[in-house]
C-alpha cells in the first residue's frame, strides 16, 4: 500500500498515489527552493543538508511563530503583543508609551535628575546639583563675619566682602583680603607664589563713549560686548581682568583665580572633584578663622 503523507489516504499503486498528491497539492515542499518530496522526513533531510529551512519570526510575547516579519507584526498589532521599549530613567521597567513612562516616573520619583522634595525634574545632573545647592534647600546659613548677613554659599560671602559691600567692613575689598590671606599663607596653600604684589585698590576705570561701536558697549581688553554702559562699567572694574592671585586647593588642578569668590565657586561646582559642596563651607570657616584669629594657614 502507498500512503499520502499529507492526508493519510492509501492506494494500491504508486501511480495512483502520485496522481492523488498532484491533484490535491499534497506534496511536501522545501521551504526555500520549492523542491517537492513525497514524505516530511525526506523534505526535512533535504532542508537540514542544504540549510533550506525558512526563517521564523517569533512573537515578542507569546510562543507563536511566523514565516515573515510582516506576518508577525500584524499578529503583534492585533494582539497587543509588542514588548514595551521606553525605559524608566532610573529602574529597569519599560513602557509602551512616553506618557506611561512619564506617569510612572512622576509617581515613583524616578526621574534621573529629580528633586523629590520639590517634585521637579531637571535637564541634567548639573542643573539638579545647582538647585539642591540653592537657597531653596540650603537656606542662608553662612553669615558674614562682620554684618551677619546670611548667604547660601562661601562664594557669596566672599564676593560680598571683596566687592566692598559689607557696611561693617568698608575697609575690606579684593586687594586687602588678598594681602591678609597672603600674610597668613606663607606656604602657598591658597595664594599663588609671587615675587611682589602691587595693590590695585585705587584702580578704577571709567567707560567713555569710545567703547560704543554703534551696536553695543565693548570691553577694549577682552572684546566682550554689553548691552549697557553700566554693565561694561561693572565688567571693567570687576576682578576679571586683574591678576590671578589664588589657585585651586587640589594639587594638580591648573585652575587659577582672580578672586577668593571665584576660587570658592570653582570648589562648590565640584568640577575638579577635590571636595564636596558641604566641605567647601568647612574650608571657608577654616580660612575665616585663620584670618580673624591671626593664625597661619597650615592646610585643609
Amino acid at each position: 500500500m502507498f500512503q499520502c503523507s499529507t492526508c493519510d489516504d492509501e492506494f494500491w499503486y504508486q501511480e495512483d498515489c502520485d496522481e492523488h498528491m498532484n491533484d490535491e497539492g499534497h506534496w511536501i515542499e522545501c521551504e526555500t527552493c520549492n523542491r517537492l518530496f513525497r514524505t516530511r522526513i525526506a523534505c526535512n533531510q533535504h532542508m537540514n543538508a542544504l540549510d533550506h529551512w525558512a526563517p521564523t519570526f517569533e512573537c515578542e510575547t507569546c510562543t507563536s511563530t511566523f514565516r515573515t516579519q510582516n506576518a508577525v507584526n500584524n499578529h503583534m498589532n492585533a494582539k497587543g503583543h509588542w514588548l514595551p521599549t521606553i525605559p524608566c530613567e532610573t529602574c529597569p521597567m519599560k513602557f509602551h508609551t512616553q506618557s506611561a513612562v512619564e506617569n510612572h516616573m512622576r509617581a515613583k520619583g524616578h526621574y534621573k535628575n529629580y528633586c523629590q522634595e520639590c517634585e521637579r525634574f531637571f535637564m541634567n545632573k548639573n542643573c539638579l546639583r545647582q538647585h539642591l545647592n540653592s537657597k531653596i534647600h540650603r537656606g542662608t546659613n553662612i553669615p558674614c563675619p562682620f554684618c551677619r548677613t546670611g548667604f547660601v554659599t562661601a562664594s557669596g560671602v566672599s564676593h560680598h566682602l571683596e566687592s566692598g559691600s559689607c557696611p561693617q567692613a568698608k575697609q575690606l575689598n579684593r586687594d586687602t583680603i588678598h594681602r591678609i590671606i597672603q600674610h597668613h599663607d606663607p606656604n602657598g596653600y591658597v595664594c599663588k607664589k609671587q615675587i611682589a604684589w602691587h595693590g590695585e585698590e585705587n584702580s578704577t576705570y571709567s567707560v567713555t563713549s569710545n567703547a560704543w561701536n554703534g551696536d553695543s558697549w565693548v570691553c577694549y581688553i577682552c572684546k566682550k560686548e554689553f548691552n549697557s554702559r553700566k554693565a561694561l562699567q561693572s565688567h571693567v572694574n570687576s576682578p576679571v581682568h586683574k591678576e590671578k592671585v589664588y589657585h585651586c586647593l587640589k594639587r594638580g588642578c591648573p585652575k587659577e583665580f582672580h578672586s577668593l569668590a571665584s576660587l570658592f565657586n570653582h570648589l562648590e561646582s565640584e568640577s575638579c572633584g577635590f571636595i564636596r559642596f558641604e566641605g567647601v563651607q568647612r574650608v571657608h570657616r577654616q580660612l575665616n578663622d585663620a584670618m580673624m584669629g591671626g593664625r597661619m594657614i597650615t592646610g585643609f
